[in-house]
Order: C-alpha cells, then sequence, then structure tokens
C-alpha cells in the first residue's frame, strides 16, 4: 500500500498517509483543521549501478562500455582474437 504526503496550507505539517490507490484523498488536518494538499515526494524506490535500464540494453562486448569492444576487431586478422577481458564482461 503507497505511502501519500500531505502538506497543511494552514500549519504547514507534514503528515503521511498510508492509503490504496482507489482511496479518496485527505481533505483536513489532525492537528488544525486546516485544508490539506497532496505533494509530490522523492520515490523510494531507486534504480542504482548499470544494466538493461541504463542504456535500454544489456551490458555486451558490441556496446562502447565494453573494454573488450575498444580494440578487439582487427581487419588483418582473418581469426578473432581473444577479448582483452579474458571473457569476464560476458561477450
Amino acid at each position: 500500500m503507497p505511502i501519500y504526503e500531505y502538506e497543511c496550507q494552514a500549519c504547514q505539517k507534514i503528515t503521511e498517509a498510508r492509503q490504496g490507490i482507489s482511496d479518496a484523498p485527505l481533505t483536513t488536518c489532525g492537528d488544525c483543521g486546516g485544508q490539506l494538499c497532496k505533494i509530490i515526494s522523492q520515490s523510494s524506490f531507486r534504480l542504482k549501478g548499470g544494466g538493461w535500464y541504463a542504456d535500454g540494453y544489456s551490458s555486451s562486448c558490441s556496446s562502447a562500455k565494453c573494454p573488450a569492444a575498444a580494440g578487439s576487431s582487427s581487419a588483418s586478422s582473418p581469426t578473432p582474437a581473444a577479448p582483452p577481458c579474458a571473457g569476464t564482461c560476458g561477450c
């Protein structure tokens, strides 16, 4: 169940309320009886680090971020050389 924050227009007190999405928003302050306004606060859900969401793709050697992609292709060599990352990046 999400937690919503409301700010009183009279006393500026911020109140948290655990409500369902379909529940009606709170309208009166429990302390002074003033009008409450729903405020937007930072979500507790955060994506940290690298991953598919960072650039829309999984990490692979075709990416510019992969150290093996930076110099492993050579036009003079018909057989592919071992990547400099020794396969640690998943290529």
